[in-house]
């Protein structure tokens, strides 16, 4: 199953020439979601993946810079006919959000569902989930953590032949779970293995929240809006600086932190230098970079550049 995130926009709070607001597309299989929608993320998302069919929006908070891309690209969804219904999910404050929102998009041809969420109502998948944490942003703002079930372990082919069970269907049941006469999943399959863990951070400064949350995480997508010479703005705006990202990558364990939220001050590369001196799995990508997360015993997250 194949997993990566494009960096649709990685802006921070105004657009440059070569950033876009900020946007973020998960893409697991066929799921495909879209975290915040910064004003022109269609034409991002044009310029790289294609206009992809989302299913699901996740919105972190109510900022401009985040949200004011929706309505334009459900005004498109609608002018090219789409009829699946399209969920956005968010803080407490999404309807009325939406409310302000909709008289811009006018009738579309497709539902539009609006879900807000609390910490703990994680959404659901077949196989993995998507759960909101709250971050400290100074409004109500979430960070999503997209997690994976467990996988079985590894099939042990001889044993399940030592102990009389033929090649074939039953070799398919044992390793979905399943008994096959005497024979339990537990005799032939090794220890389970842990799923992939994507956390996406939001805005916000570095919390035990988020660390908590990105905890063993394969990919962090942490702001940096600062760097350290400029901390005490940082703190001011509730905003991070890339050292105490890093910070909070290192103490999470994460495997690769990505720094974004840039700001138009930054070029990118100070900000990626600055976090290294405490974190040397960072990166700053730019927009349309992507990181692809194998599973983990194929290899760590591989950052890809167009």
């Amino acid at each position: 199953m194949d997993l990566d995130v494009v960096f649709v926009g990685t802006a921070g709070s105004a657009p440059t020439a070569r950033r876009g607001l900020p946007a973020t597309l998960v893409r697991r299989g066929g799921d495909k979601l879209l975290f915040d929608c910064g004003e022109g993320t269609q034409r991002q998302l044009l310029k790289s993946t294609g206009l992809v069919e989302l299913e699901d929006v996740f919105i972190t908070h109510f900022h401009a810079d985040h949200v004011l891309g929706l309505p334009g690209m459900l005004k498109t969804f609608g002018l090219r006919g789409r009829e699946a219904p399209l969920t956005v999910h968010g803080p407490p404050g999404l309807a009325k959000l939406w409310s302000g929102l909709r008289p811009m998009v006018g009738r579309t041809p497709f539902d539009v569902e609006l879900i807000e969420l609390e910490p703990g109502d994680a959404v659901e998948r077949e196989d993995f989930r998507i759960a909101p944490f709250r971050v400290d942003h100074g409004v109500e703002a979430f960070g999503y953590a997209v997690v994976e079930d467990d996988r079985p372990g590894r099939f042990d082919e001889a044993k399940a032949r030592e102990l009389g069970v033929e090649p074939g269907p039953d070799f398919g049941r044992l390793q979905q779970g399943e008994q096959v006469g005497d024979v339990k999943p537990g005799d032939v399959l090794g220890e389970s293995r842990r799923g992939r863990k994507v956390v996406l951070a939001g805005d916000g400064v570095p919390s035990e929240t988020t660390r908590v949350a990105a905890d063993g995480a394969d990919l962090l997508v942490h702001e940096a809006t600062f760097g350290d010479e400029e901390s005490d703005r940082a703190q001011e705006t509730l905003h991070a600086t890339a050292r105490g990202a890093a910070e909070l990558a290192k103490g999470a364990g994460v495997a690769l932190l990505a720094l974004t939220h840039v700001s138009q001050r930054y070029a990118g590369g100070e900000l990626r230098d600055e976090a290294r001196e405490v974190f040397e799995s960072t990166i700053v990508p730019r927009d349309f970079d992507s990181v692809e997360i194998p599973f983990p015993e194929r290899g760590g997250p591989v950052h890809i550049r167009p």
